[in-house]
Formats: C-alpha cells, structure tokens, sequence
C-alpha cells in the first residue's frame, strides 16, 4: 500500500540532504502523521525526516486488513519508494508495535530503533471509549468541532484525549464533518490484530524503549520479552509522564531519542 507521507519540507527527497540520514516517524492509533510533528521540528536541522500516516488513519490508503505484518510491510514499500536502504524508526503505541515488525522482520532495513510507551505482548482492548466516541461521530452528522466535542464528552473526560480525536475530522463540500479514519477496519480489527504482538526472529540491532513513569503499558513481566526479541535494546523511564509522553514532556523526550541515534546512527560520507 502507498502511504501517505511527508518529509519536513515536502513528499520529495530533499536536494543536498542525499546523505544525511532518515528518521521515519510512525503514529499511534487514532493518531496521523502530524502526532510527532514537534520531535521532526527537533530532527529536521540533521536528518531526513519523514512522517506517515498508518493505513486505515490520516491521508493513507483505506483496506479491510489491517494487522501488524501488513503494515509493516507498508512502510518498507514506502521504504523503496523513497530509496532508503535503512533507516531509523521511530514509533509510538501502535505504532511502536508496527516498527518493531519491521526491525523484526527485515533488520537490515532499520539502522536503530525507538519504541515509544509499548512492548512486544498481546494487549486486552484498552481505548473502548476513545472508539466509542468516534463510532458516536461517524454515526451522526457533525456541523461544527464544537459540536462533536460535546458528542464524544460523554464517553471521555478529558478535554486533551478529545482535541486528539477530534483531528480526524475533516470538512466536506457541504461544510458537515467527518472522519478520515477508516472505523470499518478499526473496529472489525481492534480486539485482535492490533493488540497483537509483533513477532520474528530477535533484531540485534540498537533500540531505545521509553515508558513513562505512569503508565502501564511497559510493565517489569515484560522485560524478558523485550529482552529476547531486542537484546541490545535499553530502557528509559520519563519521569512524571504517562502513555503520551512525548506530549507531555517534548523537550526531555526528544533529547533523549536524539541522543540513542545520534551515537546508534553510522555517519554517511
């Protein structure tokens, strides 16, 4: 599948940066390219940035298969598309999980490797009211994003999760808003192919892990998984954050995922 896909300064290959290396930035669910959008600002003075949108999500094609080996099969095709020998992938949630399939499947594509808030295990289903809020909107006919806040309100609280959902609305010729997300394969998919676990043979490659000190999607249990399939992987705990770490502390975030491949990324001549 053809991903869409930004580089900071536009969808070419940018003239006079052929060798500096590539940092690709994969979203979580829900979410679109524009979810990293302030660690590529942070990378895009050294490397190539590109940004996608997952299947199914943002600007990207819509498809009735969506589980992990699919999309990372995507972003390897984007990959070849773009001419990239390897790269540094960068992932958050979900999409974590797609970039560890790729490391896992095709190491020689992924120079290091940084996964954000997620380990490598089969999750229970754990964001039933975000996708009850958007079945809510895709169910109705929205007129304004104020109208559609106040829809979704009553299956979340807080006011950030809402302004994250609600930049899957776009505006049609009519002025009504709807979603980009295709919520026909989210929610036939969503209990059991993306809360799946990525699977393959280890990546021997660098990996960074970052958990935020609050949240519960990197558990200890999970170290020994983590630690098989990525044994030259570390650890780093952002301290007073939880699942959207990147969000809630950029700057702390941002330093240390610069610093893992800025010494993990080989230097071109």
């Amino acid at each position: 599948m053809k991903l869409n896909y930004t580089l900071q300064s536009g969808n070419d290959l940018l003239e006079g940066q052929e060798n500096r290396p590539t940092v690709i930035l994969i979203h979580g669910m829900f979410g679109s390219l524009s979810n990293l959008g302030v660690l590529a600002r942070s990378l895009v003075a050294d490397y190539r940035v590109v940004s996608v949108d997952l299947r199914n999500h943002g600007d990207s094609p819509h498809e009735l298969l969506m589980d992990l080996p699919s999309m990372a099969a995507d972003i390897v095709e984007l990959m070849d598309d773009l001419n990239l020998v390897s790269a540094s992938l960068i992932g958050h949630s979900l999409g974590g999980k797609v970039a560890m399939q790729v490391a896992l499947n095709n190491p020689q594509r992924v120079t290091n490797l940084v996964v954000i808030d997620i380990a490598p295990v089969t999750y229970g289903a754990r964001q039933d009211a975000a996708l009850d809020g958007l079945n809510l909107l895709a169910k109705n006919t929205i007129k304004s994003r104020r109208d559609a806040d106040a829809l979704i309100s009553e299956h979340i609280a807080e006011a950030s999760v809402r302004a994250f959902l609600l930049k899957n609305l776009a505006r049609s010729p009519e002025g009504d808003f709807s979603l980009k997300l295709n919520l026909s394969s989210i929610n036939q998919n969503y209990a059991s192919t993306l809360v799946a676990a990525p699977t393959g043979q280890p990546y021997v490659g660098p990996a960074l892990f970052l958990k935020g000190e609050h949240s519960a999607y990197i558990q200890d249990k999970h170290r020994p998984i983590i630690e098989q399939l990525f044994p030259h992987s570390q650890l780093e705990i952002i301290a007073d954050t939880a699942h959207w770490l990147h969000a809630e502390k950029p700057e702390t975030v941002n330093a240390s995922i610069r610093a893992f491949i800025e010494t993990k990324t080989p230097t071109k001549p």
